[in-house]
């Protein structure tokens, strides 16, 4: 069921502490932890506790927790220190944009310039 933990996902087992994530940040809704195959200096996945296959369902589910994760990415790049220079904050929904862990998250991206990627 949406919104409940699901016993197969990745980042529902960060969430519970069974799978081990270098965590920066967590709120009351949300946990930044370091992607393990990281496309910048800074790539930091935001995610919400709550469990939702994409950005589009947690939005129209949750859009408070959509909000929290949205404001978690920017509080993650000023504790990196890449505000001022310039982030991205990317959601990746479905598998032909790349989705590969099937809970929404949202990637934080900088430390370098970002300006030839799409």
């Amino acid at each position: 069921m949406a919104g409940e933990p699901q016993a197969d996902c990745l980042f529902c087992k960060i969430v519970a502490g069974e799978v081990p994530a270098t965590i920066v940040r967590e709120s009351e809704t949300t946990v930044a932890f370091r992607d393990i195959n990281p496309q910048a200096p800074t790539h930091v996945l935001v995610i919400p506790k709550v469990h939702y296959a994409n950005a589009r369902e947690l939005a129209a589910a949750a859009p408070a927790i959509a909000a929290d994760v949205v404001r978690e990415a920017g509080e993650v790049a000023a504790d990196e220190k890449v505000d001022a220079t310039g982030y991205r904050i990317v959601f990746n929904t479905g598998p032909g944009a790349g989705q590969t862990v099937f809970h929404a998250h949202a990637h934080v991206l900088g430390g370098r310039d970002l300006q030839r990627l799409v």
